[in-house]
């Protein structure tokens, strides 16, 4: 059996209905997916740039909108965090630095009473979690 020597792969021009069949089918997957339902609890941190992080080993604390307060994973009572932090303090070689989400939603007293709460249970550092601009660093500047 003799095979052609020049045999080319694509002898006419590229169809159209297979790519917009492609095209449909991607922005199904994509609005499709959308509608799943992601479990967790949704925090909106608030937009700022440039703030500093740290180098020491850190504690995370999360508070939603509504008030509730989260510690590695699980909701918890005030009296639990200020235990659970007064315990991870003295496991630690070094002090630890306190990560505070608070979603943007809650006010403001909420955030200096979880400030409070870490100074009593001996926590010195604390910074208040961020999420960056829409358009880096210089996006407030001129």
């Amino acid at each position: 059996m003799r095979f052609p020597r020049n045999a080319r792969v694509s002898k006419g021009s590229l169809e159209a209905a297979p790519w917009a069949a492609v095209v449909i089918l991607i922005v199904m997957f994509v609005m499709l997916g959308s509608l799943l339902y992601t479990p967790g609890v949704h925090v909106q941190l608030p937009v700022a740039a440039d703030l500093p992080g740290t180098d020491k080993p850190t504690l995370h604390v999360t508070m939603d909108s509504t008030g509730r307060l989260f510690f590695q994973n699980q909701i918890i009572s005030e009296l639990q965090l200020r235990q659970y932090l007064s315990n991870s303090i003295a496991k630690l070689p070094e002090k630890p630095t306190l990560v505070l989400r608070v979603d943007k939603g809650a006010t403001h007293g909420s955030d200096v009473h979880l400030l409070e709460l870490a100074r009593a249970a001996g926590i010195e550092t604390v910074i208040l979690a961020t999420q960056p601009g829409p358009f880096g660093k210089n996006a407030m500047k001129p």
